[in-house]
């Protein structure tokens, strides 16, 4: 069994949805019955996080203009792809999944609170109108289908907006559920990004989470492969937005793939490649619009991942260029440092407090420099850190990372990349442990042209 995602974009029109049966059409006939996991039409989760948020702000109006908004969207959708007797009976039961949700907003526009809980329930809706509306097509097309609540299969504990699975719960249900339905010859159609306690509360796995659910879910299900299907052609060189002569990367390793991500590459989110990389199921990126595209193919090893680095050109151990702006950084100068010993443990212990990860860091006998992209509780980690010595913050700062193969087995690497950046002001190199990255702290309205110059020298364009 494969697992094929479809982001928002690809189902975002009527259009889209005809593609989406095409690609999964011939998956069926090539692969046997795929677990097709969709995210909501493209704006539908942005319009119920807003629609939610002027309820609490008492403009109830606005909010259920939003409900609107997205009931049309799918109207249109509806009215092109099925006859008008199935197209009014679907209608009819997306609405009952709107009416439940202008209850909620009135709920939240009452009482004028928003909670993490009640904005999970709101902002899951998408998902769940999506999936219907495939499904429906799919069947008036002829394929066999089987729509699948995820929310009864994807089991997570309570962290509201950005829940973990329970990870025996979610095997046990997978193979029950999805695994029994595929084995019957159905093509299971299923939602991205939401799930429920074990006592059926709905919960969310965080913005972008459709992938990771794909991947929970691919592998819970045993899948032989993961297909995250989307609006470009896979990963790329870097953001052809920063430069349009980007190129496709035809194979990474689930390491490079998880740097890439984390760091910026938003073409996957960070936490997909994590459960994939511990059972071995590769993951393809493609693109919807152009399904003959050859992707992105991530998996545990690359070829000539044995050979002595000396031996591969510098070019070809170069994988990528990622940068993620709008970083914090922390600097922290005390004499207490000097020749001291838990003094590390200390600090992170304040983060580990705070639920706050740590992206960089870089230490020297007296000072210490840490980066964070969540500032939720930045005010408590400044209270906490100032007893331990002087404390500067900046927040306009980004990282930029060089991702690749070997690094540590080779000389010349960080030279090339100095000689690429002469011009570019470096705040702070962190190196990594894992051989494959190096990172560095820029201004925010230097990061574009950082990663200008290092493509420039690494992959000429």
């Amino acid at each position: 069994m494969i697992v094929m995602k479809f982001g928002g974009t690809s189902v975002g029109s009527k259009e889209r949805f005809e593609q989406v049966l095409a690609l999964i059409s011939k998956a069926k006939d090539n692969d046997g019955p795929p677990l097709v996991v969709v995210s909501a039409m493209s704006g539908v989760t942005n319009a119920l996080i807003e629609a939610a948020n002027l309820a609490v702000r008492r403009d109830l109006d606005g909010a259920l203009s939003q409900i609107e908004m997205i009931r049309q969207k799918h109207i249109d959708a509806v009215k092109g792809l099925l006859s008008a007797e199935k197209a009014q009976a679907l209608l009819e039961d997306l609405n009952i999944h709107l009416q439940e949700l202008e209850s909620v907003l009135r709920g939240i526009n009452y009482l004028g609170e928003l909670s993490k809980r009640s904005l999970d329930v709101v902002s899951s809706i998408g998902e769940l109108l999506s999936s219907r509306v495939l499904a429906e097509y799919a069947a008036s097309r002829g394929l066999k289908v089987q729509w699948v609540d995820a929310r009864k299969v994807l089991i997570t504990d309570d962290n509201f907006g950005k829940a973990n699975p329970l990870w025996a719960e979610v095997e046990v249900r997978a193979k029950q559920i999805i695994g029994q339905a595929v084995k019957d010859g159905f093509t299971v159609i299923s939602q991205g990004f939401i799930g429920s306690t074990l006592d059926g509360v709905t919960t969310t796995l965080g913005r972008g989470g459709s992938d990771y659910s794909a991947s929970i879910l691919g592998v819970a299900a045993d899948a032989s492969r993961i297909e995250i299907w989307t609006d470009v052609d896979g990963m790329m060189t870097c953001d052809p937005r920063i430069v349009p002569a980007a190129k496709v990367i035809a194979q990474v390793t689930f390491q490079e793939a998880a740097e890439l991500a984390y760091f910026g590459a938003k073409v996957l989110h960070p936490l997909t490649i994590k459960p994939a990389v511990e059972k071995s199921i590769p993951v393809k990126v493609l693109n919807t619009m152009r399904p003959d595209s050859p992707g992105t193919l991530i998996q545990a090893d690359v070829p000539d991942s044995d050979i002595d680095p000396k031996n591969i050109p510098l070019s070809q151990r170069i994988c990528a260029i990622a940068s993620k702006k709008n970083i914090t950084a922390l600097f922290i100068s005390s004499p207490r440092m000097l020749m001291a010993h838990g003094f590390l443990a200390k600090v992170f212990t304040v983060f580990d407090r705070h639920k706050t990860s740590i992206d960089l860091i870089a230490t020297s006998e007296v000072s210490l420099s840490i980066t964070i992209d969540s500032t939720e509780n930045l005010d408590a980690i400044k209270e906490d850190l100032a007893e331990w010595g002087e404390l500067k913050v900046m927040n306009n700062t980004a990282i930029v990372t060089v991702v690749g193969r070997q690094f540590r087995g080779s000389s010349g690497i960080a030279g090339e990349v100095f000689s690429a950046m002469k011009d570019i002001n470096i705040l702070v190199i962190s190196g990594g442990a894992s051989d494959i990255n190096l990172s560095f702290l820029v201004l925010n309205e230097d990061a574009d042209n950082a990663v200008k110059q290092l493509h420039k020298h690494f992959f000429g364009a």
